[in-house]
C-alpha cells in the first residue's frame, strides 16, 4: 500500500450541509483520525441532471482512484451508496462502517404502500394538490421529509434511489463491516441493521441505546469509541 493506513471518508446522508457533521469530526481528529468528509454530488455538491446509483459508483471510483484501499464511514443515504460501491469494487475498501444505513428493500404491505405513495408524488406532486397539504400528508404518511426540499433533479434521484434497493445484493458484501444503529431509529429501523448484519458475512453490529437515526450527532462519544477501537485493530 501507499500508505501505512488507509485514509478515512464520510459520505452523508440526504442533507444539504455538512456542517452538522463538524463536531463528529472534531472528535475523530481528537482520537488521532484524519477523515475526509466528501460532498455527495446533488446534496452538497452539483449535478446538473438526475442521478442513479450506477452514477454514484463512479463518482465514488472516481474520487478515490488514487487511493489503493480506503476506510469509508458512511451513514444513512451514504450506506446505500457506499453498499452498492463494495459490491462493486470490494478490493477499494478496507473497512465499511454503516451508520444507520439506507438500502434495504421492504416487500411487507405497509412500506409498498408508503414507497408507491412516496411514488406518486414523485411523479404528480403539487400539480394536483395544493404544495402545504401534499407535503404535510407525504410526510405524515411516508416520512420522507427532505423530497419537497428537493429542487427536480434531487427529486428524480431520489426516486431512482430507492427504485435501485430492489437490485441491492447484500451477498456481494464481503468487506469487513461495522454497523452501528440507533436503538429508536424511525427511519430505517433497527430490524434493518440487523437484516445487515445477518446479510453481510464479516459484520458486527453495534446498537446504541436511546440514539435515533444520527447517533453520530445525538450520542457521538459512543459512536466515536466504537468506530476507533475498531480501526485499531485493523490499522496498527
Amino acid at each position: 500500500m501507499k500508505n501505512s493506513k488507509p485514509k478515512i471518508f464520510i459520505l452523508h446522508g440526504w442533507t444539504y450541509s455538512k456542517d452538522r457533521w463538524n463536531s463528529f469530526l472534531s472528535l475523530l481528529k481528537s482520537k488521532g483520525l484524519n477523515p475526509y468528509l466528501l460532498s455527495i454530488p446533488g446534496l452538497t455538491g452539483e449535478i446538473n441532471k438526475p442521478w442513479t446509483i450506477d452514477d454514484y459508483i463512479k463518482w465514488l471510483l472516481q474520487t478515490l482512484k488514487e487511493e489503493e484501499k480506503v476506510i469509508l464511514i458512511c451513514h444513512s443515504n451514504g450506506g446505500r451508496i457506499a453498499l452498492n460501491f463494495v459490491g462493486k469494487y470490494p478490493e477499494k475498501t478496507e473497512e465499511l462502517i454503516l451508520i444507520d444505513s439506507a438500502g434495504i428493500y421492504h416487500n411487507d404491505i405497509y412500506i409498498k404502500l408508503k414507497r408507491n405513495i412516496f411514488l406518486f408524488f414523485a411523479k404528480v406532486g403539487k400539480k394536483i394538490i395544493p404544495f402545504d397539504i401534499a407535503q404535510k400528508l407525504l410526510y405524515s404518511l411516508t416520512g420522507e421529509k427532505d423530497y419537497f426540499s428537493a429542487n427536480q433533479n434531487m427529486k428524480k434521484t431520489m426516486v431512482n434511489l430507492l427504485q435501485s434497493d430492489k437490485s441491492l445484493n447484500l451477498s456481494k458484501t464481503s468487506v469487513p463491516t461495522l454497523i452501528i444503529w440507533g436503538r429508536e431509529d424511525d427511519i430505517t429501523p433497527l430490524s434493518d441493521g440487523e437484516l445487515l448484519n445477518n446479510k453481510i458475512v464479516n459484520s458486527k453490529l453495534f446498537v446504541v441505546n436511546g440514539a435515533k437515526h444520527s447517533p453520530q450527532f445525538t450520542h457521538s462519544e459512543e459512536v466515536v469509541n466504537i468506530i476507533t477501537e475498531q480501526l485499531n485493530k485493523i490499522t496498527t
